[in-house]
């Protein structure tokens, strides 16, 4: 069994403050996570860290402060293949949550299936973590996307993509979703050639992109991380219908002091500053990539 890496995981700020703007009716949060309780759902032994419980209250209570009525949970590594505490609570609330799940090669179309009816619109491949990438080849990748399509599912994927293929991935039969703004340190800046090639990839339209996780990405150790904010606008303007937006609750391993998440909503007002803009991003693109 792999030896369980003893990392400190903070919890998130437990009192979020109200954004400077009103979010838009059916403004959705693209990516969060729900841990816990341990005791009812375990732990992958192959996780690269432990991380506090974040159970569903609190997220609820988050979503109260900032005004977000919509929300997906996105399967965190720590979970592996278990989809259980993220599909538990979204297929109870079929109307506003959505879910991002992992499987491996070998999953059946029934149990694809049977994921669909509790909320899962796709799949999560974390490439960037310990315990996330069940695949061994691309080619597994790929059979397994070619049974996504029926489904009218996407893969989600966590990379940094100043290391990887977006050529090769482009090439998927179904649309990608990359989070954290593409996952590249802000300080190799938005004219790396990697980064163009992103760039094109989301304009050809069939990748969308997560604005989340800041903190992941900025050489800053407060906000504002002003050093993202030409990744935000040059993602925006090249398809600003592929773009969603999450908080990235409960901040899993924040490398840097935790920030609070109505400042981190705040980011939203630099990031796209035309509040039609804003409004395709929480509320039109997240309806049409997750099927609300």
């Amino acid at each position: 069994m792999t030896a369980i890496p003893q990392k400190p995981c903070p919890p998130p700020d437990p009192a979020p403050r109200t954004p400077k703007f009103a979010m838009p009716a059916n403004a959705c949060d693209s990516h969060a996570h729900i841990f816990g309780p341990a005791a009812t759902y375990p732990w992958s032994p192959a996780r690269g860290y432990t991380p506090p419980d974040a159970l569903p209250e609190a997220y609820e209570h988050l979503h109260k402060v900032l005004g977000v009525t919509r929300g997906v949970i996105t399967q965190p590594s720590v979970y592996g293949t278990d989809n259980s505490a993220t599909l538990d609570y979204v297929s109870a609330h079929p109307d506003r949550l959505r879910a991002v799940v992992s499987v491996g090669p070998g999953i059946s179309d029934r149990e694809l299936e049977a994921m669909h009816a509790k909320g899962a619109r796709g799949i999560r491949v974390n490439i960037a973590d310990p315990g996330g990438n069940p695949f061994k080849s691309f080619s597994e990748l790929r059979r397994v996307a070619e049974r996504l399509k029926p489904l009218g599912w996407h893969i989600e994927l966590l990379l940094h993509v100043h290391e990887a293929d977006m050529h090769e991935l482009g090439s998927l039969p179904v649309p990608l979703s990359i989070g954290h703004l593409g996952y590249m340190p802000a300080g190799l800046g938005i004219d790396h050639p990697r980064y163009r090639g992103f760039l094109d990839r989301v304009a050809d339209g069939n990748c969308w992109v997560k604005l989340s996780g800041p903190y992941r990405i900025t050489a800053e150790r407060h906000l504002p991380y002003a050093d993202t904010v030409p990744f935000a606008h040059a993602l925006v303007a090249r398809r600003p219908d592929r773009i969603v937006w999450g908080t990235d609750w409960p901040h899993p391993m924040c490398p840097i002091p935790m920030p609070n998440d109505g400042a981190l909503a705040d980011m939203l007002l630099d990031w796209a500053p035309d509040e039609d803009v804003r409004k395709r991003i929480l509320v039109d693109n997240p309806a049409e990539l997750y099927g609300f």
